[in-house]
């Protein structure tokens, strides 16, 4: 029987809180059909990171946390800048501020990896992660967050749904529409924030959105997507921790990710709902129903 170690619990901890969050607010971006949005946040986030660790000369996770947390927000306000300001669709303006803030962090990361002691940072994590280096105050602060978008989900219940799948009909009601997408925002930006450590900005975005696309293949109930979505996020961070335990300095994020990505293939293949063999099977029925039904056509056709 394999025995973790404390930091290895610890980091299974965090990573199967961070998969539950991530899979819940993955959700919400696969009803707004925003998926893009955690993509584009999760890049967004990598000039703050940088600019936090240059601003005091030193590694502070939290400063450089709260500058990520800034740069992911910013990056959101452009979006939404560009898109009402201008004829750019929506998924072009993702694309576009994607793109800048991910080139201004990699250019920071270059001219800050020339400063005295920036090769010793270890900046470079933040790019695919680096889960081994977490702390218990990191798990608590996982957990906290995980917390907060269940209790958010769990309140606002009926709020997100109206939303969600039918704002026009929320903003007849009072609902407003522009206290919900704050509070969106800021449940996305707060879940990449304390993942990029983990998974790190490029990888990030990957677990947003696969554990909520993989649940769609297998129920089209609100509350069934947002657990089955928790339930393939948390269990994509065990199996991959736990896969990143049997090498020596294999990395966890990417792990995580295949896992998920293992998980969303079944999901394609099998899942109830719109999986490829349930499809299959479905129209192969209609086609034998329809083969069936067609002489007693015929012999009605001639009759009449």
């Amino acid at each position: 029987m394999m025995i973790l170690s404390a930091n290895t619990q610890w980091v299974l901890l965090s990573t199967m809180m961070l998969g539950m969050a991530a899979g819940v607010v993955g959700c919400f971006a696969y009803w707004k059909r925003q998926s893009l949005m955690s993509d584009a946040l999760s890049h967004a986030a990598l000039p703050g990171v940088i600019a936090g660790f240059a601003v005091l000369g030193a590694k502070s996770l939290p400063f450089m946390l709260g500058g990520a947390a800034v740069s992911a927000l910013l990056g959101a306000l452009f979006i939404h800048w560009i898109r009402t300001s201008s004829r750019v669709k929506e998924d072009a303006a993702m694309g576009i501020v994607l793109s800048v803030f991910f080139g201004l962090g990699i250019m920071l990361l270059t001219l800050v990896n020339r400063m005295p002691g920036g090769q010793q940072s270890g900046l470079d994590s933040f790019i695919f992660g680096q889960s081994a280096s977490m702390v218990r105050q990191d798990v608590y602060t996982m957990i906290g967050v995980t917390l907060l978008v269940f209790i958010a989900a769990l309140v606002g219940w009926k709020e997100w749904k109206l939303f969600l799948f039918d704002p026009q009909f929320a903003g007849g009601l009072g609902l407003s529409g522009r206290l919900m997408n704050t509070v969106y925002m800021v449940l996305l930006v707060l879940v990449i924030v304390i993942g990029i450590q983990a998974a790190g900005v490029i990888l990030m975005a990957a677990l947003l959105i696969i554990p909520g696309v993989s649940a769609r293949y297998w129920t089209h109930s609100y509350a069934a997507m947002l657990g089955l979505a928790a339930l393939f996020g948390g269990g994509s961070g065990i199996v991959g921790t736990l896969i990143s335990t049997l090498g020596d300095g294999w990395p966890t994020g990417p792990f995580i990710v295949l896992s998920a990505t293992s998980l969303f293939v079944v999901s394609l293949a099998f899942g109830s709902r719109r999986g490829l063999l349930v499809t299959f099977l479905q129209q192969r029925a209609q086609k034998m129903e329809l083969t069936r039904q067609a002489p007693a056509r015929e012999s009605v056709e001639r009759g009449g």
